[in-house]
């Protein structure tokens, strides 16, 4: 079992405005083991140590925290693999409506298991983002949409901003690489109806480990034409 630093937790949450209560860290501890045990089954992620856990996969999830709006939300997080960042920024945002996509359908049964044993309400969708960002259902639906190191920014684009109802917001966590990455991205960025607002600087440092994030914002302004997402194969060969 992964018995993770509760202080190290608290204490990193702290420095990104985030205050952990007990119940929070309960979980947190809780979704440590659960991802620890489940990974002996599925691959979930390389990342076993419990400290390190703590770094790369908690407290990177939560520099996003603060981007989020006041009050009830609605979050969907493409490409969520183990349930980060959708799963930690649910925890510390109970008010949020929590939706986790993912195209491997074994990572969503791990989901469902973790979502339950930490009392989260969560929809869980088994879909390719392109395709789930032409259903009727999902399209233009979310107040957020988060996505955290699923593909270069002109692609995560036109994956991500369909999904964003106009006055929402998609947050991309990137690496010191996504200054660069949005600056590519402009043109994708302005066909899919959306306009960059900021890319917040973040580092993390704890002990040996020095994180380097981007948080690339882009706002909503205008609804997506019809013909985006293109399919999986148009997407790769011809990045807007």
């Amino acid at each position: 079992m992964a018995v993770i630093d509760r202080g190290l937790l608290k204490e990193k949450a702290a420095q990104l405005d985030v205050v952990l209560e007990d119940t929070a860290l309960d979980r947190f501890e809780l979704m440590a083991a659960l991802m620890v045990e489940w990974n002996e089954k599925i691959n979930l992620t390389a990342i076993t140590q419990p400290n390190e856990i703590v770094i790369k996969h908690f407290i990177d999830s939560l520099t996003a925290a603060w981007l989020l709006p006041e009050g009830a939300f609605s979050l969907i997080d493409v490409g969520t693999g183990a349930g980060f960042p959708g799963v930690p920024l649910a925890i510390v945002r109970p008010d949020s409506k929590l939706t986790l996509l993912d195209s491997l359908n074994k990572r969503l049964v791990y989901l469902k298991e973790l979502c339950r044993a930490l009392e989260i309400e969560a929809e869980l969708v088994h879909a390719r983002a392109e395709d789930a960002g032409q259903k009727r259902e999902m399209r233009e639906r979310f107040d957020v949409v988060t996505a955290r190191a699923v593909a270069t920014l002109p692609v995560l684009c036109e994956y991500c901003l369909p999904l964003v109802k106009v006055g929402g917001k998609f947050i991309a966590m990137k690496g010191p690489e996504g200054e660069a990455e949005a600056k590519a991205s402009e043109n994708a960025v302005k066909r899919l109806g959306g306009q960059m607002s900021a890319i917040e600087k973040c580092q993390i440092q704890a002990a040996d480990t020095n994180i380097e994030r981007r948080l690339i914002v882009f706002d909503k302004i205008s609804i997506t034409p019809p013909k985006y997402p293109r399919n999986a194969a148009k997407i790769k060969k011809q990045p807007l």
